[in-house]
């Protein structure tokens, strides 16, 4: 087992992926001689040249559709997004043609395609360099839509998407890049893409968080143990499709339920899971379903205070369980 980073672990997954399939490039805005706006591609040019590391024009649209057509012929582009603030121009190409092609085709067609994008806030970037856009995409059938918390995930689960047939949205938390550490064995493995993990157990409020908020929210769950709170923390990993089984055996053991992310409240993916809850597991809570978002405006504010102000943290998480706990 090695100690890396968020990042390390996402460059890891992508040059061993690199090595084993000659078919997979990475494509986007300096990811080939700079190695990325956040060094994610460091070292990959060099290594395999630019006929596979592709510096792009400063174009989502052109970055997504040249990968959708790569795709098509048989190619498995790993398309960067340098923000993830900056993918909505690409939307058309991903809800109408990635997502679309294995149905409308009938299977003949299919996208094996990776969209990275660092989402979230917390690191003083302001409204176009902090949004957190994940749920306008987990509900849309023909893609797939992951975010790690962890490195041992986001190298697992990077290079599963890479192998998938079908095109995955690979959200990763940019807050997390350098301050997330972790062990990640030397060998070969990967993480299928779907189950949601318990990343600790318990037996009095379950926490669900994916990406930084569930970093966390291991923090809350460790800081309320203190004081005899017991606190099962569920990495959703996969936002879809939806680990349902997994949401609702945890709240049929703890009977309460609080759902964390950072994107705005109103339309998050919160919703969903407290949906979830609602429809399968109603009679188990001893509880109203509590979410802690970011509040309902516009954007994260670059004012630090203000920021602060926006973004759950420890603290927060845990303040919103001792009131679950009280209930």
């Amino acid at each position: 087992m090695t100690e890396m980073t968020l990042i390390e672990a996402i460059r890891q997954a992508m040059d061993e992926e690199m090595a084993r399939d000659p078919n997979v490039f990475i494509v986007g805005e300096d990811v080939g001689i700079r190695g990325g706006v956040f060094r994610a591609t460091v070292g990959l040019f060099d290594k395999y040249g630019a006929d596979r590391v592709i510096d792009s024009p400063l174009a989502e649209l052109s970055i997504v559709g040249v990968g959708i057509g790569a795709a098509l012929y048989g190619m498995k582009p790993i398309c960067e997004i340098q923000f993830s603030d900056f993918i909505y121009p690409a939307y058309n190409q991903i809800i109408s043609e990635a997502a679309k092609m294995c149905y409308r085709s009938n299977g003949e067609g299919t996208v094996p395609m990776v969209i990275r994008a660092p989402y979230g806030g917390g690191i003083g970037g302001g409204l176009y360099h902090s949004q957190s856009p994940e749920a306008m995409f987990a509900q849309v059938p023909g893609l797939k839509v992951v975010i790690p918390s962890n490195p041992y995930d986001a190298k697992g689960l990077l290079k599963s998407a890479v192998r998938d047939p079908n095109p995955v949205i690979f959200f990763e938390p940019k807050k997390g890049y350098r301050l997330i550490k972790g062990e990640v064995p030397e060998g070969e493995f990967t993480v299928p893409i779907g189950p949601a993990r318990i990343s600790r157990a318990g037996t009095d409020v379950s926490v669900f968080a994916y990406g930084m908020m569930h970093y966390y929210a291991l923090q809350a769950a460790e800081k309320v143990a203190a004081e005899g709170i017991s606190v099962e923390v569920v990495d959703l990993r996969t936002l879809y499709p939806v680990d349902r089984e997994t949401i609702l055996a945890s709240v049929q053991r703890t009977g309460k339920a609080l759902i964390v992310h950072e994107a705005n409240l109103t339309g998050g993916y919160g919703a969903e899971v407290a949906a979830t809850i609602a429809e399968g597991a109603f009679t188990d809570l001893d509880a109203p379903v509590r979410r802690l978002c970011g509040p309902d405006v516009p954007g994260v504010p670059f004012s630090h205070p203000l920021q602060d102000w926006f973004m759950p943290n420890p603290e927060k998480i845990s303040i919103a369980i001792r009131e679950l706990a009280r209930y």
